[in-house]
């Protein structure tokens, strides 16, 4: 007699600790690879009437397909979807769906956390506070409701990356653990170079991430070329200089052959000036590093009671002449989802208030 499986959800199994599940319930392993990649197309939700599977295991995998729970879910007039996801503990998450240059492909935006302890003085998440890692299988599951949300416009969600709530490199093993199912082709098929980690400088994460060995991109978020104007905007920055960073990021570049991006937010008067283009462009020229520079979305929030705004356009101009100018590949990223609560953070932070949780 099969055994009756706990109610869970198939994000939460490897293909191998699923195989061994259905060996355990009496079923085939060999039905492990046809399930888990059908699930994972279909976005956490799957047809698996085309499987050739027995009736019961087909009734149990249904069970088992369990798709993400959506709380809230705004859409921006560019075609940028932010969703605010529902946890078991009934705390939230967000996750972002960004259209690409080409119609038919999307780009995804996950986070690692519940809210963040870096305490960014422009980021709205950090406002929230820091409540707990995300699990592997909480991770994985905004994949799929990214996927599903691509699938429903009729587009392909193309690239990952980690840039939403949380700092990743202090959630390493979950995340990891999580792209190990997300990009290879037996289970969620993105593929490995399609995935970018971002971290705001963790040098030990850094050094973990390159140990791993896992062809994926990395993104360092700068915001500042010098330590006092970064450990204003970031106070990690007491912690690990740029130096320091840039250090460890050239290791990562070495070991992986993966070229390291950049990220750096153009804020007014603060770190937009050509003298910082320039200190920026000494830094990293020679390093075969390319910039993201980034337009702000503003909060109105600031710990330090400081209201961040973006550069103009003049200024963001000058900046990136200046970074080419002297041999740097950068590129000023298209602002998204500026009127809805774009910014990370700002959803669930929304969220929470109208809870009476803030």
């Amino acid at each position: 007699m099969r055994a009756s499986p706990l109610v869970t959800s198939l994000a939460e199994f490897t293909l191998s600790s699923f195989a061994d599940q259905l060996a355990a319930w009496g079923y085939k392993p060999s039905h492990a690879g046809p399930i888990l990649r059908a699930f994972y197309a279909g976005g956490g939700r799957a047809d698996f009437s085309r499987l050739r599977l027995p009736d019961d295991l087909r009734k149990c995998a249904e069970l088992l397909a369990v798709p993400p729970p959506v709380t809230a879910r705004q859409v921006a007039g560019d075609g940028t979807v932010k969703l605010l996801l529902g946890l078991a503990d009934g705390r939230t998450v967000e996750s972002v769906l960004m259209p690409d240059f080409h119609p038919e492909r999307a780009a995804g935006c996950l986070s690692s956390q519940v809210g963040c302890a870096m305490g960014c003085d422009f980021c709205a998440t950090t406002k929230t506070g820091f409540e707990r890692n995300l699990t592997t299988a909480e991770i994985v599951a905004q994949f799929l409701a990214l996927r599903h949300e691509a699938l429903s416009s009729r587009r392909t969600l193309r690239t990952i990356v980690f840039m939403g709530m949380g700092e990743p490199l202090l959630n390493l093993d979950n995340v990891l653990e999580a792209v190990r199912r997300i990009a290879p082709n037996e289970l969620g098929g993105l593929g490995w170079r399609q995935i970018t980690v971002s971290t705001v400088g963790i040098v030990p994460g850094i050094r973990a991430l390159t140990e791993a060995n896992l062809n994926i991109h990395l993104a360092v978020s700068l915001h500042a070329p010098d330590d006092a104007t970064r450990c204003q905007l970031l106070p990690m920055g007491k912690r690990f200089g740029v130096w320091e960073i840039l250090e460890a990021a050239d290791h990562y570049q070495e070991a992986t052959g993966r070229p390291v991006t950049i990220q750096y937010c153009l804020l007014e008067g603060v770190n937009d000036s050509v003298a910082q283009a320039r200190q920026l462009a000494e830094l990293v020229a020679t390093r075969r590093m390319h910039v993201n520079l980034l337009r702000y979305n503003p909060t109105g929030l600031s710990l330090r009671g400081v209201v961040y705004r973006p550069s103009g356009d003049e200024a963001a101009a000058r900046f990136v002449e200046e970074l080419r100018s002297r041999g740097v590949v950068a590129h000023l990223r298209r602002p998204r989802g500026r009127d809805i609560d774009a910014a990370c953070g700002q959803l669930r932070r929304r969220h929470l208030a109208g809870l009476g949780g803030e």
